[in-house]
């Protein structure tokens, strides 16, 4: 007869989970006494206090007021709503995000690997089959899907990198998704102020700005903005830039971002490992938001902004640099350094960004291992404590810049799979679509319905300079629909994605 007594490894399995049950539990109710400390331990001084010194009753007080005569009262209250009006304005305003829209792609677009092979082969260049076998095992265990497009350009042969294929693709991602911004948002192009448009490589004159003024006939004094060579960050950048403009505006006015990288004048045609990467990573993108100082038909309230720049550092300056190869070939190196580069700058923005957003629960933690270093310096190594972040956010919104940029923000941050899922399979999908990749995320997110009013969204990006940039954003709205660019896959998503390499270069 078989036993019916538990394995041991049941027994140890079940302890593990009951152990991990218990930890949790104590480290919430920690957070929940912690955070609320504060606040409680101040209103009870302070009612304590009051209720010590003060000198006057209830009834003396509302006997004196009876005795005053009517206009007195009526001035001091006009008095004191008037102060109160001028505090509030004297305050800066709230930002928000009205509405986000992405370019979607058309299955003609793709460039799937046998595709991307095919081409290589056929191209007609002198191209050395070391160098193609180590630019499709990248390809193929970049994280990368079979979906991923390309502009039109790519697709001849030889690639066509005249201005006009550029503008050709410019005109094609940038009109679509401010197209799709306003029809979401019910945003009349007269309600636009300012235009911000930011591309990173290319950059025609009249510029995109111009462009988009042009196509949609906004106002004669419309302020527009240009950003050019700032890379993969440029998009949050923006964000930055467009609250610095509405926080000083009068009330309602509009501000109109555009984010995207266009690829019909970068294709590298040269022989060097480093500078054929972004031919690999890079994919066809665009994604527009329109902000506010108003809160009407906002879905996403605008939180805190932090901004690390490393470019004083030879390694992060040159670590995405524009140049000619021994050849005279122009194209984008990329350092092996890039990932090391982009962890360190990520650090020094959580430095600054971390006390901003976390809650003092967490900020307590970090100071008292602080503090322990300090005290046991010299007698024992002390590990600093990782703040958990999840406490801060729901969501988490990291530029897809390849694999192993997501995979080091992940073990930096002590995330879960299911915290960089968005991540992940917008580089699967979409690929790296640059500065416009983590608006992607947040309607994979969206599209999944994820997100709650009240939810808190964590953008990061990482862009040439090299700098690091965090955005934090509350859910006003959620989305009434899922008809964003996931809307013809997300019931396919998330898929597993291939096993990667431990290095970009190997």
């Amino acid at each position: 007869m078989p036993s019916t007594r538990p394995s041991t490894s049941s027994k140890e399995e079940r302890a593990m989970a009951a152990s991990s049950s218990r930890a949790k539990l104590l480290k919430s109710s920690y957070q929940l006494v912690v955070n609320n400390f504060v606040a409680v331990a101040a209103v009870a001084l302070a009612a304590s206090v009051l209720r010590a010194a003060w000198p006057v009753s209830i009834a003396d007080l509302l006997g004196w007021l009876h005795a005053q005569r009517p206009v007195h009262v009526l001035t001091a209250a006009i008095l004191t709503a008037a102060v109160a009006k001028l505090v509030r304005a004297r305050r800066q305003r709230e930002v928000y995000l009205v509405e986000y829209g992405c370019f979607r792609p058309r299955p003609c677009f793709r460039a799937p690997f046998a595709t991307c092979r095919e081409h290589v082969h056929l191209l007609p260049f002198l191209v050395d089959e070391d160098d193609i076998a180590w630019g499709m095992r990248l390809l193929e265990r970049s994280g990368l899907g079979e979906e991923t497009c390309v502009p039109y350009a790519y697709h001849y042969l030889p690639p066509d990198s005249s201005i006009a294929a550029s503008r050709d693709e410019a005109e094609l991602v940038i009109f679509a998704s401010v197209d799709d911004v306003l029809a979401r948002s019910g945003v009349n192009p007269a309600e636009i102020d300012v235009v911000i448009v930011n591309c990173s490589i290319f950059t025609p004159t009249p510029v995109f700005a111009d462009m988009v003024v042009r196509r949609y006939g906004l106002r004669a004094d419309v302020r527009s903005v240009n950003l050019s060579g700032m890379g993969c960050s440029a998009g949050l950048v923006s964000v930055g830039l467009a609250r610095n403009i509405l926080q000083s505006a009068p009330k309602g006015t509009h501000v109109l971002v555009v984010s995207t990288e266009i690829l019909s004048s970068q294709y590298y045609v040269g022989k060097e490992r480093s500078m054929l990467l972004p031919n690999c990573l890079f994919r066809m993108g665009a994604a527009s938001m329109i902000l506010s100082n108003s809160a009407e038909r906002a879905r996403f309230r605008l939180g805190r902004v932090a901004r690390t720049i490393a470019a004083a550092r030879d390694a992060g300056y040159r670590c995405v640099f524009q140049q000619e190869d021994g050849e005279g070939v122009t194209g984008i190196r990329l350092s092996e350094d890039l990932v090391a580069t982009a962890s360190q700058t990520l650090k020094r923005n959580i430095v600054t960004f971390g006390p901003l957003v976390l809650p003092f629960s967490e900020k307590l933690l970090v100071a008292l291992s602080l503090l322990k270093r300090m005290l046991l310096s010299g007698r024992a190594k002390v590990r600093l404590y990782r703040p958990d972040f999840r406490t801060a956010f729901e969501h988490f919104c990291i530029h897809a810049g390849g694999r192993g940029v997501i995979d080091e923000v992940q073990g930096g941050l002590g995330l879960s799979d299911e915290d960089v899922e968005a991540s992940r399979m917008t580089l699967h999908r979409f690929g790296n679509t640059s500065s416009s990749s983590v608006l992607y995320e947040l309607a994979y997110i969206e599209a999944k319905g994820r997100i709650r009013k009240g939810d808190r969204v964590w953008m990061i990006s990482f862009g040439a300079g090299f700098e690091a940039n965090s955005v934090a954003w509350e859910c006003v709205k959620p989305a009434s629909d899922a008809d964003g660019p996931w809307a013809d896959c997300i019931h396919r998503y998330p898929v597993q994605v291939p096993e990667g390499i431990k290095g970009i270069f190997t």
